[in-house]
């Protein structure tokens, strides 16, 4: 059992400043990387799905609560990406912090992510150029080659949409012949995008009326001119006019659906082999894509509200609706508009697959799937057979496949990963990496392997556990140490135990907390005092558990960027990445819990007999291996000092 164990949770050393993928995407690729792949879809969709069923006018609220949660999350990231500048985003960073099983769950749920997310654009794309063309191809195809009958319910498409797997195919060709020049590709679309979305600001902007932000509630009937759920009364169904028609509950409402508008910006974090000086270039990329990303969708929904009336927004395509005869009545514009969103159905066509091939390469570079998978092309520097299996693999779900009831799933992956790094984070700003005071980073249940100092040798060398660990601690030594009374100043193996154990029940009690939001939002809405009583117990214990974790001594290690406010950033982005996790409906966790028995038959039937650690532990040659894999050592960007990341004593 302990050598099972040990296996979960051994943890993975790498090293900096070589790579077989070319450095070539500075801050400005990146950032147009992250732009490009979160506002090409959600920007002509969101704004007036939101504002006509959660917000209305105070969408720009949600927004800018949505941006606020994005930040916390853009924030772990960035200094993760100054940490570990390495292909991979949030897998390799669990990889290095937790261990081995817990990233293969997180590297099992992002291509889930990626996967899906490049399938739905890609039907979301062609389902737009369908509707351009009067829907003569979809008619056209279901005479043609019918699938199954037309149902809202159903996984199956009515007809093999051809349109986007040839998308998906021609984007991931153009990705195996090179980042560089697909990257030129990408910014050239954003910029299209971008231009479109400050001309749609500027010229709606001209037709706003604060009227619109501030509609009496006797006049919604006259002013949402529609017959829609006509028995209940149309002002019960348009909420209460105003700013904020539907009170605070809709406008967080909105705000958890803004919040998946965000997702997107990770996809930086993946590059850290592609970009020059990854541990400056990511933190800023990140930073910068996500304040471009707020005013965008702050700017466009702000003007479209104040324009009209929230209701009388089309859901599906406001902002080319709003250009036809019936609104302003901009036939040029409506054009121009439609063009734009072509562009930015590319770039996000491009940023959704973008990050799934070198999640793949990374995970086959350390044999946790298929190590055929991590071959690089010679010529063009990428990884072509994971690119090209992401391409055949997306394009064969958006084709045949209807991708609306799996869109959640994709959310489920991208908080799980928002949490775990959020969690890293604070597990390693509250430990130390300084040989010079005998102590070394506290490794989560005792479990790592070093490199043989007098054998590095690839065929030779042997990982080898540690001769020495932190001694066992008493409950005495935790209660002693809870909030630091005797004034230590750097971390101890001591310390970093105590935050490791602190970190699990926080997890556990925010969990809970979360789950009561969720489960007694009636409850709390109408003033139950057992249900109050609850969530205050929790959020107490919560609040407590971080004091103990805030009171503990952290790491002075320098790095080019770190989260400010630690723990309570990490914390709050932990809170509600679980609460969103918390309010996603029990079909998408049952889809869910299929995908991810799968990932466990593959870890445990493969994985954890042919990853690279397994090799090294028992001195075999690996079958194959990138020259990055051969050399166990990290080193840092700043000092330029040699680390062995998961040694658990001084030599």
């Amino acid at each position: 059992m302990k050598h099972f164990v040990n296996q979960l949770t051994r943890r993975k050393v790498v090293q900096f400043g070589q790579s077989e993928l070319r450095r070539v995407l500075g801050i400005l690729d990146l950032t147009m990387l992250g732009v490009g792949s979160t506002i090409g879809v959600g920007i002509y969709v969101l704004a007036g799905e939101v504002s006509r069923k959660s917000s209305g006018p105070a969408i720009t609220i949600s927004f800018l609560i949505a941006a606020v949660a994005s930040l916390f999350a853009g924030l772990c990231y960035a200094e993760f990406g100054a940490r570990v500048p390495k292909a991979g985003s949030a897998y390799i960073y669990t990889y290095v912090c937790i261990g081995e099983f817990v990233a293969f769950i997180i590297g099992w749920n992002l291509i889930l992510e990626y996967v899906i997310g490049t399938a739905s654009v890609a039907r979301g794309f062609s389902q737009y150029v369908n509707a351009l063309a009067n829907n003569t191809i979809k008619d056209a195809l279901q005479e043609a080659v019918p699938l199954a009958p037309e149902d809202p319910n159903s996984f199956i498409s009515s007809y093999p949409d051809f349109l986007s797997f040839g998308l998906a195919l021609v984007l991931s060709v153009a990705l195996a012949l090179g980042v560089k020049e697909s990257s030129r590709m990408n910014n050239v679309f954003t910029s299209i995008n971008i231009i479109v979305i400050l001309f749609v600001i500027i010229a709606v902007g001209t037709q706003g009326d604060s009227f619109n932000w501030k509609i009496p509630s006797d006049e919604i009937d006259s002013q949402c001119n529609t017959t829609e759920n006509e028995d209940e009364g149309k002002s019960k169904w348009w909420g209460t006019g105003g700013f904020a028609p539907y009170g605070f509950s809709g406008i967080m409402e909105g705000a958890a659906t803004c919040f998946f508008g965000f997702v997107g910006f990770d996809i930086i974090a993946t590059t850290g082999e592609e970009a020059i000086n990854p541990s400056r270039t990511i933190p800023l990329s990140i930073g910068i894509s996500l304040f471009i990303i707020f005013l965008s969708y702050f700017g466009v929904s702000a003007v479209i509200t104040l324009a009209f009336p929230y209701c009388v927004l089309d859901p599906d395509a406001p902002l080319v609706v709003i250009f036809d005869e019936n609104h302003i009545g901009w036939e040029a514009a409506k054009i121009f508009v439609s063009a734009g969103a072509v562009f930015g159905f590319s770039a996000s066509l491009f940023g959704a697959m973008f990050p799934l091939p070198r999640i793949i390469y990374a995970m086959a570079s350390d044999g946790l799937v298929f190590r055929f998978l991590a071959q690089i092309s010679k010529k063009f520097q990428t990884p072509t057979i994971a690119t090209a299996l992401s391409g055949i693999f997306a394009g064969g779900m958006a084709m045949f496949f209807e991708l609306s009831s799996l869109v959640d799933m994709m959310s489920i992956g991208t908080l799980m990963a928002y949490t775990i790094v959020a969690l890293c984070v604070l597990l390693l700003r509250y430990t130390d990496n300084d040989h010079s005071n005998g102590k070394c980073e506290y490794t989560l249940l005792n479990t790592a392997y070093t490199v043989d100092e007098e054998d590095k040798d690839e065929e030779k060398g042997k990982a080898v556990l540690p001769t020495s660990v932190p001694s066992s601690y008493h409950v005495s030594d935790y209660l002693h140490q809870l909030f630091n009374t005797r004034g230590l100043t750097k971390p101890t193996d001591l310390t970093a135990s105590l935050v490791t154990k602190a970190i699990m029940c926080y997890c556990v009690s925010v969990l809970v907390l979360d789950i009561m939001l969720v489960a007694l939002n009636e409850q709390l809405s109408q003033g139950e005092a057992g249900a109050i009583t609850g969530v205050v117990i929790m959020f107490i214990l919560s609040f407590a558990i971080l004091l103990v974790i805030a009171r503990q001594p952290e790491s002075k290690k320098k790095l080019s960027f770190k989260v400010p406010l630690v723990p309570w950033v990490p914390a709050v982005s932990t809170f509600i990445n679980l609460y969103l996790m918390c309010s996603l409906d029990l079909h998408t966790w049952y889809r869910f819990g299929i995908w991810m028995a799968i990932g466990f038959a593959v870890y445990f039937g493969y994985s954890i007999k042919h990853s690279t650690i397994e090799y090294r532990m028992q001195g075999k040659k690996l079958p194959h291996t990138n020259p990055i894999d051969t050399i166990g050592t990290i080193f840092d960007s700043d000092s330029e000092e040699e680390i062995l990341y998961s040694q658990l004593s001084s030599d």
